[in-house]
């Protein structure tokens, strides 16, 4: 492997535009800025949890819906991470997290398989959290699965208050993604011979 694995993306539609910038073989360094505050908090939580360098930003039509956005964001996330993953040679490829925050507990599972699929069974507890539809986190895990092929299984456990909920989620899953992407040897890990 020559040098740290990442990808760029630029996304433009009539909707949207997003930049994102990943490196997974990072520092934790993560920057978003999106429009949508805690849509932000959450994407720099993805990036230091994962060790991933993660640049964000994005403008969307905020004033009609938060929901472009969020996808959009998806979306490019999934693209570069699966173009950064390469061929996949020598990658853990599971991982798995039980990730606490005070009371709430958030279980993920995951396989770098090529294949997306996502479980999401999390209770998003609170209607708003500050301008932030809770919901929209499904929307966001779709679209990043699609674009990454990966299949993610994503539920919570416990908990009272959306914002620990949430934010265990992501934790969770960038726990996960940075055990999955850690290589550990020279094989692409199927028996298919390819990912």
């Amino acid at each position: 492997m020559s040098g740290p694995r990442g990808a760029e993306r630029h996304r433009a539609t009539a909707e949207t535009r997003v930049d994102l910038v990943l490196v997974l073989d990072g520092t934790g360094q993560a920057h978003a800025s999106t429009g949508i505050p805690f849509f932000n908090h959450m994407l720099e939580q993805l990036g230091k949890h994962g060790g991933f360098d993660l640049d964000v930003d994005a403008a969307g039509d905020l004033e009609v819906d938060l929901h472009h956005t969020v996808e959009d964001v998806g979306i490019a996330l999934g693209e570069a991470f699966r173009e950064a993953l390469g061929d996949k040679a020598g990658v853990r490829r599971f991982a798995n997290a039980l990730v606490p925050l005070d009371e709430a507990l958030v279980q993920v599972a995951l396989d770098l398989s090529g294949r997306p699929f996502l479980v999401y069974d999390v209770d998003p507890i609170s209607e708003w959290i500050g301008t932030f539809d809770p919901q929209l986190c499904e929307e966001f895990w779709r679209a990043f699965t699609v674009a990454a092929g990966v299949t993610l299984h994503l539920r919570s456990l416990s908990g009272r208050n959306g914002h620990h909920v949430i934010e265990a989620s992501f934790k969770g899953v960038a726990r996960s993604l940075r055990d999955a992407v850690r290589v550990e040897g020279s094989e692409i890990p199927s028996t298919k011979g390819t990912l």
